[in-house]
């Protein structure tokens, strides 16, 4: 059966006439990204909490819904917690200050807001006006945030082994890279490969909004001269790693295929 967002349901009108009434099927914020990482069960209403920014509750005092935060206070524990285990028990070799190092490299702001986009859970982030308007669905520190506190809805819904699961099917890859030496310089790392290529490589910033605390900005990192990867981030330096990322991933996804 093919789903619509929209359901058409017949009413009773005038002997021998038919109506149709159009109704909306909402869904509830979550069920896609439950079922994009794998969860057996539809989830409760924490999973509607963790998607709620602040400004949504600022401006909807009506609905009463507490935000994300608590949660992700929790998440963020969570993941320090299990990507500290699995370098542990993965990397027996490695001396307690690289592990601090491999773990600082992978739980952050940067990788987190990455992780967040590949499992688009921007798309089902409750966000105000202002913070929609203002590209709030993109926004690497907002994206970090949510996905903490989903982190933390999971795991007081499904347990500590399904969170775990879902941490390390997400960031392995990125632990992988951090244990090969590679701590986030994604500049360099492009500015490397595209050499070898002889490639010319170009930043510039797109995009820069928001107040002078609390700044968005986009870059676009061209070869020559051709835009081929943008990122955000609150700082030009950290939008440009976010734009050479992309690219470099762009590249290894063609390597594969």
């Amino acid at each position: 059966m093919v789903e619509n967002s929209r359901n058409l349901i017949k009413t009773e009108g005038r002997p021998g006439r038919k109506k149709c009434a159009l109704t909306s099927l909402k869904q509830e914020p979550g069920l896609k990204l439950a079922k994009r990482l794998g969860l057996a069960s539809s989830p409760n209403r924490l999973f509607v909490t963790a998607l709620t920014h602040p400004s949504y509750v600022f401006e909807n005092p009506q609905f009463g819904r507490e935000n994300n935060q608590r949660l992700e206070f929790l998440g963020d524990a969570i993941l320090d917690f299990v990507i500290a285990e699995y370098l542990y028990l993965s990397y027996p070799d490695r001396p307690e200050g690289e592990l601090t190092k491999m773990r600082a490299a992978v739980v952050n702001e940067t990788i987190l807001a990455i992780k967040a986009q590949e499992i688009e859970l921007g798309h089902e982030l409750l966000l105000g006006k202002g913070e929609q308007v203002s590209g709030g669905r993109e926004r690497p520190s907002i994206l970090a945030d949510a996905w903490e506190a989903v982190i933390g809805a999971i795991y007081l819904q499904y347990g500590l082994q399904e969170a775990r699961r879902v941490i390390l099917e997400l960031l392995k890859p990125s632990i992988n890279e951090v244990a090969e030496g590679n701590y986030g310089d994604y500049k360099t790392m492009l500015q490397e490969k595209a050499q070898h290529e002889e490639k010319e490589v170009n930043y510039q910033i797109l995009v820069e909004e928001g107040p002078d605390h609390n700044k968005c900005f986009t870059a676009g990192v061209f070869l020559q001269g051709n835009l081929m990867g943008k990122g955000m981030g609150r700082t030009k330096k950290e939008a440009e790693q976010h734009a050479a990322r992309q690219v470099l991933e762009h590249w290894r996804r063609e390597n594969d295929g």
